[in-house]
Parts: structure tokens; C-alpha cells; sequence
């Protein structure tokens, strides 16, 4: 199945718009408005559950609805530490903390739309999107025996396919509300792309991930 979104168009229209976002829901809101804005064709919701009443509860990020498809979109926007002037608007963005409970977090909402696909009622397609100005998700290791090994994406890597563990040296804070196994039931190669750039300082350039989610039959 073709992708009914070309979440790359999609992405280098808004960052000409939105080269930069204040937070995760800053991010969310206009990556929902703009595809909104651009396909008329679509009914966004936000923050929207799949499941019936009563049947469950797992909200997606981004639920577009798209005369020929559903799409579940799952945002992530992890940021080093910035001050930054864009289009006359200050934005101070978080130094947010260590990467590897941050990289499980998003091999997690992989995991969550492979099920999205699955479910009753599901999507037929689904993005996990990661948004960043820390360099440190897509280089690749120095060291590739680290205990996040399994849950790498750094530029040119691959997600394997099966169940996802940290490594035997992870520590227990590491891996605090995160100790579970990740299943995928396919392997995703994984390409970053620039998103926007402020000059050379620390900091100031901004890639993306997005990892396309077929349908559990291709």
C-alpha cells in the first residue's frame, strides 16, 4: 500500500512554516493544523482512542482520516538546551534528559502502531515521528555494546525485527517504567532528514525520523 500522506511534504511544509516548536504539544497542534490546512480531504483529531467504549484506552498522537485511509501519527520532540529568535517569537527549549529512555520511548510508539493496525476499528497506515536538535539520535555509537543497543535509531541503522531488550549492564533507573521487552513484528530501516538550521551553534539544527507503519499484510 502506498503511504495516503507524504509525511516528508508534510514535514517540509510545516518546518517553513514552524521551523522550530516551543514543546511536544506546540509540535502536535501545528503538525495537526497543517495537514488540516493542506488536505482538506482529511478529519484530524487529536489525542484520539481507536477503541470502542469501554474496550481499551490508547490514545494516538494525530488521527487523520483520509477519504482513502487512516493515518495514526505518533509524535515525539526531544530538544537540548536553546534560546532562539524565529519569526519574531523567543523560544527557550529544555535540555531533556539521558537518550535512552527517550530512544525506547519511540521504538514504543512503533510497537503501538503496529497494534493500532491490528485493532478493530484500526488505521491503515501509521508515522512514528521523532523531532530533535540533539545530534546524539542520529550518530551513530562510538561503543555499539551499549545497554540501549536494541533500541538505537541512529542514521542508517534498523530496527530489528522480534522482541527488543535493554542490555544486561542497563541500570535500574535507566530503565525505570520502561523494563519491559519491545515486540516488532518487522524490521524498519531508519533515514533522518533535516528539518530546519539556525546557524552552526550547539544546538541549532533540527532532523526528524519518521518510520512508516504498513499495514500487518505487506
Amino acid at each position: 500500500m502506498t503511504p495516503p500522506l507524504d509525511i516528508h511534504q508534510v514535514m517540509a511544509g510545516l518546518s517553513s512554516r514552524r521551523p522550530i516548536f516551543h514543546s511536544e504539544a506546540d509540535f502536535q497542534h501545528a503538525l495537526a493544523w497543517h495537514i488540516h490546512e493542506t488536505r482538506p480531504d482529511c478529519d484530524v483529531r487529536l489525542e484520539f482512542d481507536p477503541f470502542p467504549a469501554g474496550g481499551g484506552r490508547m490514545a494516538v498522537d494525530i488521527w487523520a482520516k483520509l477519504q482513502q485511509a487512516t493515518v495514526a501519527i505518533e509524535l515525539k520532540y526531544t530538544t537540548r538546551g536553546l534560546q532562539q529568535e524565529s519569526q519574531g517569537e523567543h523560544f527557550v527549549l529544555r535540555q531533556h534528559a539521558a537518550g535512552p529512555p527517550r530512544r525506547y520511548d519511540y521504538v514504543k510508539d512503533i510497537q503501538r502502531l503496529e497494534y493500532t493496525l491490528q485493532i478493530p476499528n484500526p488505521a491503515d497506515y501509521g508515522f512514528a515521528i521523532l523531532l530533535t536538535n540533539s545530534p546524539t539520535y542520529w550518530t551513530p555509537p562510538t561503543h555499539p555494546d551499549t545497554t540501549d543497543a536494541a533500541f538505537r535509531i541512529h542514521d542508517g541503522g534498523r530496527l530489528g525485527e522480534g522482541e527488543l531488550r535493554w542490555g544486561d549492564n542497563a541500570a535500574a533507573g535507566t530503565m525505570k517504567t520502561r523494563e519491559d521487552p519491545i515486540q516488532l513484528a518487522r524490521s524498519y530501516a531508519l533515514i533522518w532528514r533535516d528539518y530546519s538550521a539556525f546557524g552552526n551553534r550547539p544546538g541549532a539544527q533540527f532532523r526528524y525520523l519518521a518510520v512508516a507503519v504498513p499495514p500487518p499484510q505487506e
